[in-house]
């Protein structure tokens, strides 16, 4: 095995970057969960592998929980891969295109790869885009159930799904306690992104997240897109807002047409080479 990796965070949410020209092993569910493991693997909170074909973009992306499954969009991950795809000489300070399962984002590298821009696209409240069960609807401030508990949600895509709830005071122990449960909730066939949003002033959100297939999260970009987007849509946020979490903050731009341009820091952590026994326990990874 001579397999290199890069690891970058974003805000504290950190990534594994794989370039699959330079992978030599199949990455299977139990290998990505071996590589994210904080104890038994190089440890993160997610897997991006590119850059991919694509017909219609500049480069490709796969994004990958450390559950080992496949997240459609990461607004920390895009800011990640852009620095990543800078470090290595692909990219310059010109925007480009990158396609995710979630659809295409324009991103832009800033202050030396320190600082990224990314055109996160269009939020939709709309039951049948996100996808939330029941009639066809905008999905805003409805009642939701768990672990006897009843909060006021609504939901939005910004190509994953996102349930965020206004509270008057968020905590860690809100998301850690109830994310599990509303992330698996029946109104959510895909699960979710969970969001617990307080509004500190028209200008400043603070969120609590966990994260599908992830769990609790120090930040998350396509979150606090969405979050955003849901609180201005609600009429309780001007249309640029600093969202503000444990890892950091973020500044969020949302359009007339709920386009949310994102922007923020990412840091570079570490490269290297993967070890050949990493995977000895798991025998039928080829």
């Amino acid at each position: 095995m001579a397999t290199p990796f890069w690891k970058y965070h974003a805000l504290g949410n950190d990534y594994l970057v794989l370039d699959p020209q330079q992978l030599d092993f199949a990455l299977h569910p139990e290998a990505i969960q071996r590589l994210c493991h904080r104890h038994f693997g190089v440890g993160s909170d997610g897997i991006l592998l590119g850059p991919l074909p694509a017909p219609e973009a500049d480069f490709g992306l796969r994004i990958f929980n450390p559950d080992g499954s496949e997240a459609e969009k990461s607004g920390n991950g895009l800011r990640i891969f852009a620095r990543y795809l800078w470090d290595r000489g692909k990219v310059g300070t010109a925007a480009f295109v990158v396609q995710t399962l979630g659809g295409q984002v324009q991103a832009q590298v800033q202050h030396a790869g320190r600082q990224v821009q990314v055109e996160m696209g269009r939020v939709s409240f709309h039951s049948e885009l996100i996808p939330v069960t029941g009639a066809a609807r905008e999905v805003l401030q409805e009642p939701i159930q768990v672990q006897g508990q009843t909060f006021t949600f609504s939901a939005a895509t910004i190509g994953n799904p996102h349930c965020v709830i206004l509270v008057p005071t968020t905590s860690p122990q809100l998301a850690q306690t109830y994310g599990s449960a509303l992330e698996t909730h029946p109104y959510f066939p895909q699960r979710t992104n969970v969001q617990f949003v307080q509004v500190l002033s028209r200008q400043r959100l603070r969120l609590e997240i966990w994260e599908r297939g992830a769990g609790y999260t120090l930040a998350s970009g396509s979150s606090s897109s969405a979050a955003a987007a849901v609180v201005y849509r609600l009429g309780l946020c001007d249309s640029t807002v600093t969202v503000e979490m444990p890892g950091g903050e973020l500044a969020i731009t949302i359009a007339p047409d709920f386009a949310v341009t994102m922007t923020g820091p990412v840091t570079g952590v570490a490269q290297g080479t993967l070890a050949a026994d990493l995977f000895d326990v798991y025998s039928n990874v080829t």
